[in-house]
């Protein structure tokens, strides 16, 4: 199982990181290591001191695919939940500087929560997709995949071209504008069309 993920897929987030616009979908990969067990706290790292929160939708792969059409990607999942991708912000960024991958500071032990997953049969339309993430209670991040500038299918499609899909992998399309630091003690709840999928304690 692989974890792929979407870089700079909602216009708002990429200006308040202040990144350039992309002219194709930003991707980049976790390792499974970096999923989260259910239940378990997400430990803040050692090497640290600014990780942030970034809540997407993520989609379940149900069957392999290779140089997948867009018309067909339909056809290649069938389960949609939320999800956090954790960043090391201050290590990113660093990395960022020199021109060097983001592996460390995005794929770390425990960088990737995923909550329960649900049937796509029970979403009215999956490109207005409403979800969103409290911390202690208070909204911090809201969004829609109308929002994102490549569409799940899209995605798909454009994934597909250089990885074999297989079942069970999983991809983060992208995060909405409202990152920001946690810290211990810190509770986040991930919801999907107002429906709690994920419960996450911050240590």
């Amino acid at each position: 199982m692989k974890i792929i993920c979407i870089g700079r897929n909602y216009v708002e987030h990429i200006e308040e990181l202040n990144n350039e616009r992309p002219k194709e979908p930003v991707v980049f990969i976790k390792p499974d290591t970096a999923l989260l067990g259910k239940e378990v706290p997400f430990v803040i790292p050692f090497f640290s001191t600014d990780v942030h929160h970034e809540l997407e939708v993520v989609v379940k792969i149900s069957k392999v695919g290779k140089f997948i059409d867009t018309k067909f990607a339909h056809k290649y999942y069938e389960q949609i939940s939320v999800g956090i991708d954790f960043t090391a912000r201050d290590l990113q960024s660093k990395l960022k500087e020199k021109g060097l991958p983001w592996e460390k500071a995005k794929g770390f032990d425990g960088a990737a929560v995923v909550g329960k997953f649900i049937s796509k049969q029970q979403i009215a339309d999956l490109n207005d997709i409403h979800f969103s993430m409290t911390k202690n209670e208070q909204l911090v991040q809201s969004g829609s995949t109308k929002q994102m500038l490549w569409s799940i299918d899209e995605l798909i499609n454009e994934v597909s071209q250089y990885f074999t899909l297989k079942t069970g992998d999983l991809i983060f399309t992208g995060t909405p504008v409202g990152v920001g630091r946690v810290e211990n003690g810190d509770v986040l709840k991930g919801y999907l069309n107002n429906k709690e999928l994920f419960r996450v304690m911050v240590k």
